[in-house]
């Protein structure tokens, strides 16, 4: 049980390891596909071991090095921690899947590096150190560069470039927030900052407000915040398809940094820092989904168009942590896997689309026969039902539960935005659905029939990836009782930051020396 929390890091490191030695071409692909596989069971059984040992309640801290938690890097699992390795590995689960159909024989070390992804992903979720946060995001984006370009070339390279530059520009401002705090404070430990902020001297304040905001926005850049969110589009509507899936947690991992942060840091015990930056952030999500929902109307590629809907459900989160209510919290930690899941679904359908509509790709503007539209019409209809918000899935109900927890004071900006946005939403879906499912090219009378584009092969695997995916959307919605009922409970113990500092300040090293 003591060992549980360094499990989730661990196994995919291992599994990378063991991608790297089986990618000579004597082994074959189907030797790393087992060996991928393999690893995401062994990680399965981890991270459920965890979910189980943190659903009453506890905390588990694991000290690396066997060091003070106060001294060397600790790693925490609570009931957020276990949520969110839960839903990253159910993405995963299915974004290989996509990927053994065939795509994986063309990337390069795609293997390896999806577990190395995996392993940065659930160490930002794991740490309890704010310089391991840096280092598990630095694991993550490493791997999420060379998902990107991976088996591309031309216009996706470029892509890649402006995505690398951007991240590499994000995280030398993390660095140097994380030397301001340090400097300033002594510590990098998250349960000691939070002790440590609500003692600080007034004359300190100024430059603890610069520190503490220039994180901030490293973590809203992660996110996907207006303006920093213009990256987004384009890069992940150029990225493979179970590539872009995957990524669709990873603005997740932003909005789970500056939740964190904001409820040890900011919570009624920060003294003059108490409720930093959530007008601010509150308002930025307000804008950001509604720029975010004139994309969706806007975009002429369906790829873009979802990678749109990734920048609005960031910014409904957004909302949803920033009016600091426990039943908002609640409901938005329940918005966040159904959100993940839909867009990724969708990331699926789009390449289908692509493929079998030839030269056409997936541009909404050009007319153009799509052989075999019944799947991928069908498979459309329910993620855009999911992701839009519309009932009776899982989307509607989170919804609903955050509308009726939005504060008094806030009622009218937050209403507006989230219903008019949701409209929205239903509008530029409809319209994609109608180009590109209903309607067909008109022939003059007498002219030759146009010729109908290349069928491309449906692959079995790539429509069970699919299917998984709305399937975990059915199952939300079956199973909205317990799961609303265990984030209201994730939400309670979040907000009760004295818990979870004592737990980590309390742990203390196994063998200690004489």
């Amino acid at each position: 049980m003591n060992h549980l929390p360094i499990l989730p890091v661990l196994i995919p490191l291992l599994g990378a390891i063991v991608s790297l030695f089986v990618e000579h071409r004597r082994f074959g692909a189907r030797t790393q596909r087992g060996v991928a596989w393999a690893s995401v069971a062994l990680l399965a059984v981890a991270v459920v071991a965890v979910f189980e040992a943190t659903a009453s309640g506890r905390i588990l801290v694991y000290l690396l090095g066997d060091w003070p938690s106060r001294l060397g890097i600790a790693l925490v699992a609570d009931r957020l921690s276990a949520w969110m390795l839960l839903t990253t590995l159910c993405l995963a689960a299915a974004c290989l899947l996509h990927a053994s159909a065939g795509w994986d024989r063309r990337a390069p070390h795609f293997h390896a590096l999806f577990q190395f992804q995996l392993m940065g992903l659930n160490g930002a979720f794991l740490t309890g150190d704010i310089f391991n946060l840096f280092v598990f995001f630095e694991v993550m984006l490493i791997a999420s560069y060379g998902l990107l370009v991976s088996g591309g070339r031309g216009l996706r390279m470029r892509v890649g470039l402006h995505y690398v530059v951007f991240n590499v520009t994000a995280s030398t401002l993390f660095l140097i927030a994380l030397g301001l705090l340090y400097a300033l404070l002594g510590s990098l430990n998250m349960a000691e900052l939070s002790q440590r902020i609500a003692q600080l001297p007034a004359a300190e304040l100024p430059l603890a407000r610069a520190a503490l905001g220039l994180l901030l926005l490293v973590f809203c850049s992660k996110a996907a915040l207006l303006p920093l969110y213009l990256w987004l589009p384009e890069a992940y509507s150029r990225a493979p398809a179970a590539v872009a899936a995957l990524f669709a947690v990873m603005t997740k991992v932003g909005l789970y940094a500056v939740l964190r942060v904001s409820l040890l840091w900011f919570g009624p015990a920060a003294g003059p820092l108490q409720g930093f930056g959530h007008t601010a952030l509150l308002y930025a999500g307000i804008a950001t989904l509604v720029l975010a929902a004139f994309g969706v109307m806007a975009a002429t590629r369906l790829r873009v168009l979802v990678a749109y809907l990734v920048v609005l459900s960031a910014a409904t989160l957004f909302i949803a942590f920033s009016l600091q209510d426990t039943g908002a919290i609640a409901a938005g930690l329940y918005y966040l896997p159904h959100s993940t899941f839909a867009a990724a679904a969708l990331f699926l359908i789009a390449d289908l689309v692509r493929r079998r509509r030839g030269d056409a790709s997936d541009r909404k503007a050009i007319v153009a026969p799509l052989p075999g539209r019944a799947v991928p019409g069908t498979l459309y209809f329910v993620a855009a039902i999911a992701v839009a918000g519309l009932p009776p899935l899982s989307g509607f109900l989170a919804k609903v539960a955050l509308l009726a927890h939005v504060p008094d004071a806030q009622v009218a900006p937050v209403w507006a935005a989230v219903i008019g946005g949701s409209l929205l939403v239903v509008i530029g879906l409809t319209r994609a659905g109608i180009r590109l499912f209903w309607r067909v090219p008109e022939v003059e009378p007498g002219a030759a029939p146009l010729p109908t584009p290349r069928r491309a092969r449906l692959r079995p695997a790539e429509t069970a990836a699919t299917l998984l995916l709305l399937g975990y959307l059915l199952a939300m919605t079956v199973a909205a009782g317990p799961l609303m009922r265990h984030t209201d409970a994730m939400a309670q113990q979040l907000r009760q930051v004295d818990d979870y500092v004592r737990v980590l300040r309390d742990t203390s090293p196994v063998m200690r020396q004489p």
